[in-house]
């Protein structure tokens, strides 16, 4: 009997310091309840560099839209892909084709 009111005692104990660290983590920063928190401005960033130094060209036009038939059919046919080598594998196995490099372009 001691050891469960042990038991329960250190529980209780554990659940109000979980309770104290997650109201202080939701708590909001803002000493003014009735003010709006001010919202930092985005910094600028430096284009991104290269390891030679060289800056890398920035696109400046909208970004290009891909038709979802064209992504589709590319899904499609790697899948095939990996199908036909899992069979291939499946009929003979041997140690260059379960450590054979893929032909498929989402592979990196």
């Amino acid at each position: 009997m001691e050891m469960l009111l042990m038991g329960l005692c250190v529980s209780m104990f554990g659940l109000a310091v979980t309770a104290i660290a997650f109201k202080a983590a939701t708590r909001s920063k803002s000493t003014n309840s009735g003010a709006p928190a001010e919202v930092p401005l985005a910094k600028t960033v430096a284009p991104a560099q290269s390891i030679t130094g060289r800056v890398a060209a920035a696109s400046t036009g909208p970004p290009r839209q891909i038709p979802i038939e064209l992504l589709l059919l590319q899904i499609e046919n790697h899948v095939r892909q990996e199908q036909a080598a899992a069979e291939l594998f499946v009929e003979f196995p041997t140690h260059a084709l379960l450590h054979s490099k893929t032909t498929s372009p989402f592979v990196n």
